[in-house]
């Protein structure tokens, strides 16, 4: 039996996300509003409001140019 496994990309909500970047919620928010990115990272909006951010899109912003994996 073949069984494929679907993955998918993983997503911080609001709150998450600004606890990884060590800002408020408000901060992600306002941003978003004001200039329609964070540092470049833009999330994906539900049909209900809510913003989802790519996790992988944060890491890459917080890890330093040179400690990325295997270097």
């Amino acid at each position: 039996m073949n069984l494929r496994v679907i993955t998918r990309p993983r997503q911080l909500d609001t709150a998450e996300a600004a606890a990884v970047l060590r800002v408020r919620p408000q901060t992600l928010r306002r941003a978003l509003c004001l200039k329609g990115e964070y540092m470049g990272l833009r999330p994906t909006k539900l049909p209900n409001g809510r913003l989802l951010w790519d996790a992988a899109a944060l890491d890459r912003l917080t890890t330093p140019q040179g400690l990325e994996a295997g270097k």
